[in-house]
Parts: C-alpha cells; sequence; structure tokens
C-alpha cells in the first residue's frame, strides 16, 4: 500500500546532520575556522628555533629533544581514530571548541618548569591537533560542499600562515617578553584563546538548532530528513585508503623532521643562529602558496597523479639542495621545499575531500589518514636526531629523507588516480 506524505513518520536524529547546516553567516563561520587553522600548527613551528634553548636548560640529549617534536606528531595519531566518534556523540561545533582549549592548556603545560610538564605538554597539545586535523576537512566539506577543494586550500594556507608567525616571531618574542623560551612559548596560548571566542557562536547556533528541531518534533512536524550516512566499508582493507595515508604520513614525516631540525642543520654547518631562523620561517612562509595553490588544481583536474609526483620531486630536489650545499644553497632550499611541502599538505588534505562522497565519509578517511599518517610522521624529528647523534652529522639524515620522497611519489601516483571511496 502507497503511503502519503501525510501519513509519512517523523524523522529525527541526535546525531550531526552530514548536510551543511546554515548555522551562521558565511563570513562569522569562515573566521571561526581560519581562527581555529592558524592554531593547528603554531604551537609545532613556535618550539623550532627554541630546541637548542630548551635542551641547555634541561640538559637533554639530541634524542631527546627530538621527542619535543616527536611527541605531539605521535598523539596526532593515536588521537585521530577516536575524532569521529568524538563528533557524532558530541556534535563537530562542540568538539572543535573543546579541542582548541585543550590546545591553548598544553601550550601553557608545556612551559612549565619541569621535564615531565614539558612532555605532557607535548601529548595534550597532539590529541588536541588530532580531533582538529580530523574535524575540519569534514566540517569544510559540510558547509561548502561546492568548493571543498578550494576552501581546503584557504583553510591549510591559514595552518601555514599561523606557522610562519610562529617561526619567524619566537626569538623576538624571548627577547620582548625578557621570560626566555618559555614566555616565547606560552604566549601562543592567547591565540587559542582567541579562537575559542571566535568559534563558540558556532556552538551556541548549534545547540539552538538542535534544540528548535526538537521542538518542532515534539508538535508533530515533520523534520526535514537528513541526507543518509553512508559508512566506507572496508576502508582499512582499501588500497586508495593506504595510498593517501601514505603520501600524507611519509610527506609528514619529511616536513615534521625539517620543522624540528632544519634551523639545527644550518646553524651546525656554521650558519648564525637567527639567519637559521629566518630561513626557516621563510621557507613556511613559501609553503603559503603552495598550499593555497595546489588544492586549486587538484580540485580542476581529473586526476591529481601528476600534482603528488611533482611534490614529491620538488621534495627531493630541496633535500638534495641541503645534502650538497646546505650554507650556500639554504634559501634556495627553503623555496623549493617551502613549495613541495605546503603543496603535499595541501594535496593530502584535498585527498581527503576529493576521494569521498560524503563529508561523514571524509571524517572516516581523515581519522584513518591521519592516524597512519601522523604515526608514521612521528618517526622523523626523534628518529633524524637518533641518526645524527649516531653518526656525528647530518649527511645519513638527508640521503634517508631523499629515498622516501620517491616513496611519496609512488603513494601519491595511486593517491591521485580518479576514484571514490
Amino acid at each position: 500500500m502507497a503511503v502519503t506524505r501525510a501519513q509519512q513518520p517523523v524523522v529525527t536524529t541526535a546525531l550531526p546532520l552530514p548536510v551543511r547546516s546554515r548555522l551562521a553567516h558565511p563570513a562569522l563561520l569562515l573566521t571561526g575556522i581560519l581562527l581555529v587553522a592558524l592554531n593547528m600548527r603554531a604551537c609545532l613551528a613556535a618550539v623550532s628555533p627554541m630546541v637548542g634553548e630548551i635542551q641547555r636548560s634541561f640538559g637533554l640529549s639530541a634524542t631527546a629533544s627530538g621527542l619535543i617534536t616527536t611527541v605531539p606528531v605521535l598523539f596526532q595519531g593515536v588521537g585521530a581514530p577516536l575524532t569521529p566518534r568524538l563528533t557524532r556523540r558530541f556534535g563537530t561545533e562542540r568538539v572543535v571548541l573543546g579541542a582548541v582549549l585543550v590546545l591553548g592548556a598544553g601550550v601553557l603545560l608545556r612551559v612549565l618548569p619541569s621535564v615531565a610538564a614539558l612532555y605532557a605538554g607535548c601529548v595534550v597539545i597532539g590529541v588536541a591537533i588530532a580531533v582538529l586535523n580530523v574535524s575540519m576537512p569534514g566540517l569544510v566539506k559540510r558547509e561548502f560542499p561546492d568548493r571543498a577543494a578550494a576552501m581546503t586550500g584557504v583553510y591549510s594556507t591559514t595552518m601555514l600562515v599561523g606557522a610562519t608567525m610562529a617561526a619567524g616571531l619566537s626569538v623576538p618574542l624571548e627577547h620582548a617578553l625578557g621570560g626566555g623560551w618559555e614566555a616565547s612559548l606560552g604566549a601562543w596560548s592567547l591565540l587559542a584563546l582567541v579562537a575559542a571566542v571566535a568559534w563558540l557562536p558556532q556552538v551556541l547556533r548549534a545547540r539552538a538548532a538542535r534544540d528548535g528541531a526538537g521542538a518542532v518534533g515534539a508538535v508533530g512536524v515533520t523534520n526535514p530528513p537528513a541526507a543518509p550516512v553512508r559508512p566506507i566499508q572496508g576502508i582499512w582493507r582499501s588500497p586508495l585508503a593506504w595510498q593517501i595515508s601514505l603520501f600524507m604520513g611519509i610527506s609528514s614525516l619529511l616536513v615534521y623532521t625539517l620543522v624540528a631540525w632544519m634551523p639545527t642543520i644550518l646553524a651546525d654547518h656554521g650558519m648564525d643562529r637567527g639567519e637559521a631562523g629566518l630561513v626557516f620561517a621563510f621557507s613556511n612562509l613559501v609553503q603559503v602558496a603552495g598550499a593555497f595553490l595546489v588544492p586549486l588544481f587538484a580540485g580542476r583536474m581529473t586526476n591529481q597523479r601528476a600534482l603528488a609526483v611533482a611534490m614529491a620531486l620538488l621534495n627531493a630536489v630541496g633535500i638534495a639542495v641541503l645534502l650538497i650545499a646546505p650554507v650556500p644553497g639554504a634559501w634556495v632550499a627553503a623555496v623549493i621545499l617551502g613549495v613541495a611541502q605546503g603543496g603535499s599538505l595541501g594535496l593530502g588534505l584535498a585527498f581527503i575531500v576529493l576521494r569521498t562522497d560524503s563529508a561523514a565519509g571524509a571524517a572516516q578517511l581523515g581519522g584513518m589518514s591521519q592516524a597512519v599518517g601522523y604515526l608514521v610522521a612521528a618517526a622523523g624529528p626523534v628518529g633524524a636526531g637518533a641518526l645524527r647523534q649516531a653518526t656525528g652529522g647530518w649527511t645519513t639524515v638527508l640521503a634517508l629523507m631523499l629515498v622516501l620522497a620517491g616513496v611519496v611519489a609512488v603513494a601519491g601516483w595511486g593517491a591521485g588516480r580518479d576514484r571514490t571511496l
């Protein structure tokens, strides 16, 4: 028997709708997204110029110093698979707010006068960034479904702007605040607070929308049906999902290794510490161009194989320059690596939205790819520190990074196929 519209049951759901929410004016929403994105790399990049100071302050070995960067990356991998469950239970808006506040708390914990607090803060920071890493691509896909790749470029660019500011301002902040590396690194908690305040309207509007939906449902009016949530079946057995994960993971390993050690590599070859910090900051600045442009190109292409391989080749060229002529070629390497690393970040995030057909699918793929990716990336900083300590130099580290750039090219060739999960 046919069912008329009047006979259809009321449809309600307690889960976040996998469709565009229209919770706020687009400009307010975009402002919130961008301020959150500013925080997602700043507190990691800020520590790189300070590693030497922290090492001397606590008497750490090179390997232990590498853990300052490795621990947050490791816990980004550990925390990523938990995020889809959190967003289903509490809603994306509340999860993002909570993660930003936790991130600010981790920044403050990291600067307390204790080695245990230093590493505990790194753990908290890593988990908070993991939640944001997985939440944001799904949010972007949900809110900007027709411009997901372009908006991914905007948000990934903003992440790198935050990293650039942090890398360039860490040493000047140390001098201006007069409180050593602790004051310099602790100051970035204020950026997290600003982002939380800017994001709060999204949480309030989301709650109002849920309350309104509940009130409408209570009087028997049919709610608009939510788009079906189609989970990706067998994602952990998908070759495409693994190729995306490896592309992101090994690309991130190369990035975080240089985030941790690039200024030190240059200083060990005779460059002034201040100039080494400027080279590193400049490389982060160039990443902004790559992170913005590459996702735009990716969104206009049927497949992104050539783009992925190009990013891997640029990484290899930049690493080769550091290997052959670290000081004379430092600024050239900064440009090449900036384009490659920013472009790889933007392309990896674009893969998450281009290879899925829903916000729920993007969150699921994001959870897997970033779990695998950051667990792989975590080996970079500490591994490089240990290898440098064992060999007495950076030649073996950089040679191994060249080999890994080749692996990125192979994974990117597979990830760039015109397919969806």
